[in-house]
């Protein structure tokens, strides 16, 4: 179910999940493992040991969600209701408050039982929007950045309320004996562009417990963060895991301390139900966020006829049409056929090919590098809403009525330049050569105003870098303030506090002021 006043027909577009999806489905963490499964998943269990890395573990499919990770990520934001309000609100404190209510929100969205989703192929991308009941749109751009390890990276926009989130998921599994473990690494970047405010978001690990005895049990364990390095708040969160004799399943606990390491609230309940937030200030505890009577909205995406051979859901539709209707072996057959098809490219291209992806670059030195790769290309942070989502329409299809070129060809040729090589040239939409692979081209079939071109090279709407940054290259702050960015870049500071200069995901040049300790 999607908010918003835009009636769509199921013509039109797609939903991201079944409009059918109701709240059992959301809240069962219990699978009932069948005997015939069960000896499936002995077997496989049986050839490894502890610690063993998961990666490269075919799993059967009878545990699989019908959706890929890249389209599983949009769980986050699955609540406008808590996101959109956040940059509204002026008080510091409430707002970090509200940051955090939002970051929580969205942890009790998942298929019934215990299910991961399916892996996305190198290259594979996922697009999708949301229509919001104030008539405005949030939009959603990811990409399979690299295979293994495994990393998802995503862009999220909506500019009428002056959101930005950047994300790079590194899931690693683990088989640990009884369970499964999914480390989940990487970090998202949230921005209020109206507030030059950012947000440092990890996420808790992901265990299934009972693989080899027993009911199969999903938990979430472990500590998570959120922190603002303008501000000095930060929230420590931790997701517990029920032990032997005591403990519940679903807890959390946590604190959110200001820059000075005060505790401010302290948080508590079940993510799967009601969550708190307890005011040390005054004593009083007030509901923050109840999952059990929450509606998630999720995205809608263009309709399989107009979606390019490596976007989600057309890749994976035998497959997931097949475990919707628990047909493990047709499910089995296409799954296979995709991954073999995989493992041919691979073969191909060799194993000391670089990868290049087409719609993320890699991002710069400075506190947000871990994000590894960001969107390539730059959206006008101080552009009108309209411009906005202009440059965003731009840069892949998004919304009913666009297309993009043939996207195997985009790959192959993405795929043959090193991110090492930034003198390797690619064909532009208008014949035109580039210094680096621009991402996919987007066009409007229906009427509609053409992007103005951005920043970068003009190559019909797109941003693409003169001279994108080599993986790994450092940015020189020492040197010599470089009077092409904004005021003349700073030198690097010599003291802790002093203001630092340098590259945001974004590509622009700035001098921030990190909270003191």
């Amino acid at each position: 179910m999607v908010l918003g006043h835009r009636k769509a027909s199921s013509s039109s577009n797609r939903p991201s999940l079944d409009d059918n999806t109701n709240d059992a489905d959301l809240h069962g963490d219990e699978t009932v493992v069948s005997e015939e499964q069960g000896s499936v998943l002995t077997h496989i269990i049986s050839q490894l040991r502890p610690g063993a890395d998961l990666s490269r573990v075919t799993l059967p499919t009878f545990i699989l969600e019908p959706r890929s990770m890249l389209e599983r990520i949009t769980n986050f934001m699955a609540h406008p209701e808590t996101l959109l309000p956040m940059p509204t609100i002026d008080d510091p404190i409430d707002r970090f408050l509200a940051v955090t209510k939002f970051y929580l929100s969205g942890w009790h969205i998942r298929p019934p039982g215990v299910k991961k989703p399916l892996n996305p192929i190198l290259g594979e991308t996922f697009t999708g929007y949301w229509d919001y009941p104030d008539g405005t749109r949030g939009y959603y751009i990811s990409e399979q950045t690299c295979h293994h390890p495994p990393k998802s990276s995503y862009f999220f926009m909506a500019p009428e309320h002056h959101l930005r989130i950047d994300g790079t998921l590194k899931p690693r599994s683990k088989f640990l004996g009884n369970s499964v473990g999914s480390f989940m690494e990487g970090l998202a970047v949230m921005r209020f562009l109206n507030r030059n405010e950012r947000y440092f978001v990890t996420q808790p690990n992901m265990y299934a417990r009972g693989i080899l005895f027993g009911k199969m049990k999903y938990e979430l364990g472990d500590h998570a963060s959120v922190r603002c390095p303008e501000t000095g708040l930060e929230a420590d969160i931790e997701f517990k895991v029920k032990g032997w004799v005591s403990g519940s399943y679903n807890a959390i606990g946590g604190v959110i301390k200001d820059k000075n390491g005060k505790s401010l609230f302290e948080l508590s309940g079940l993510w799967n139900e009601q969550m708190y937030a307890k005011n040390l200030k005054t004593g009083k505890k007030e509901l923050l966020f109840d999952a059990a009577h929450s509606k998630p909205s999720f995205p809608q995406s263009r309709p399989l006829e107009e979606q390019g051979p490596t976007e989600s859901q057309r890749l994976w539709d035998s497959t997931t049409r097949a475990i919707k209707k628990a047909d493990q072996k047709v499910a089995t057959d296409e799954k296979s056929k995709i991954e073999d098809e995989q493992r041919r490219i691979a073969a191909e291209r060799g194993e000391n090919h670089v990868w290049q992806p087409r719609l993320f670059r890699p991002a710069p030195e400075g506190d947000e590098h871990n994000l590894d790769w960001i969107i390539n290309a730059q959206v006008d942070d101080k552009a009108s809403p309209e411009k906005q989502v202009e440059q965003i329409l731009a840069i892949a299809p998004i919304v009913p009525g666009q297309k993009t070129q043939d996207a195997s060809a985009t790959s192959t040729a993405t795929a043959s330049t090193p991110a090492s090589a930034p003198s390797a040239t690619a064909t532009t939409l208008d014949g035109s050569q580039s210094s680096a692979p621009p991402p996919a081209a987007a066009s409007i079939i229906s009427p509609t105003p053409s992007a103005a071109p951005i920043s970068g090279s003009s190559n019909g709407g797109l941003y693409v870098p003169a001279k994108p940054r080599a993986i790994g290259d450092l940015i020189d702050f020492d040197a010599a303030p470089n009077t092409s960015t904004p005021n003349g870049a700073a030198p690097h500071p010599s003291r802790p506090g002093d203001p630092v200069v340098r590259m945001d995901s974004m590509g622009h040049m700035d001098t921030f002021t990190d909270a003191e300790p």
